[in-house]
């Protein structure tokens, strides 16, 4: 577990409320709550038959969509008043996060090396795989992902039967010819991220998890479940081994399974209240 003892004094302690949405990367921002030892509340939304965010979510974001985090906490201008900071974009609520409440953990790697504090180009291997890593999954990973899944929307019941076979056709051509191959072009380089990692580390930037590996937690679960690399030449977790064992590492640290056991918990609570 990344988290050492950092928990907040009683009086320092924020009140934080996770915006969650099924399906969702707010997953992982209740993972990374739980590895700062943050004490926060749920409130859980449901998207509707056709998979989209229900209307209640731009009441607290525009765009309407998750994770939404909102924070409350003295005004450090005026301490006898609440301030309360709306916080959207995984990254930026990751980032937000782990520099104002996980200075005393692992979360986020050392920057500079021994005696060159401040000095531009003397940041470490670690750090700047962690500032990369920070932005990846969002800004490299995702698209592709969210290619096919869009892509198998035309191979599903919502699509009439009569044509059904035609849009298939053109989905399977879109993967051969596109997905798949970026697909393939992605994990192959996380695989060659691990077999670099500093120190022979068992995570992306290292032998200690940060804030980076959860950030990725999400759109590899997505991809590693996706459909087979190739025809006949085996599936994403024989063609990436190590890659496959890093997400099952993920899977398996005790604040995934924390903030797994709390969502659904939440989830419990408000089943048949759905939004």
């Amino acid at each position: 577990m990344a988290s050492q003892d950092n928990t907040p004094t009683q009086a320092a302690q924020p009140k934080i409320t996770l915006y969650w949405l099924n399906e969702s990367r707010a997953q992982r921002i209740a993972w990374l709550l739980e590895e700062l030892n943050l004490e926060y509340d749920i409130k859980v939304f449901y998207r509707n038959e056709d998979m989209q965010a229900p209307p209640e979510l731009e009441k607290l974001h525009p765009l309407g969509k998750s994770p939404v985090l909102s924070i409350k906490l003295p005004d450090p201008t005026d301490p006898t008043k609440e301030k309360q900071i709306i916080l959207a974009e995984s990254g930026a609520i990751a980032t937000y996060l782990t520099e104002n409440f996980g200075r005393a953990t692992s979360l986020s790697p050392k920057k500079y090396l021994d005696a060159h504090e401040g000095q531009p180009g003397a940041e470490t291997e670690a750090w700047m795989r962690y500032q990369y890593f920070l932005h990846y999954p969002e800004g490299s990973l995702m698209p592709p992902i969210l290619v096919s899944l869009i892509l198998l929307i035309l191979k599903g019941p919502k699509i009439p039967f009569f044509i059904r076979p035609i849009t298939s056709s053109v989905v399977d051509k879109l993967f051969e010819a596109f997905v798949i191959p970026e697909m393939v072009k992605h994990l192959g380089f996380l695989e060659s991220r691990l077999e670099s990692s500093p120190g022979n580390g068992q995570y992306l930037c290292g032998s200690h998890l940060t804030t980076a590996d959860i950030l990725l937690a999400f759109p590899l679960q997505l991809a590693l479940d996706a459909r087979d690399v190739g025809k006949g030449e085996g599936t994403m977790k024989d063609k990436f081994p190590k890659l496959w064992a890093y997400l099952k590492r993920l899977e398996e640290e005790p604040g995934f399974k924390r903030a797994e056991a709390k969502t659904a918990e939440f989830e419990k609570k408000t089943s048949g209240k759905k939004n």
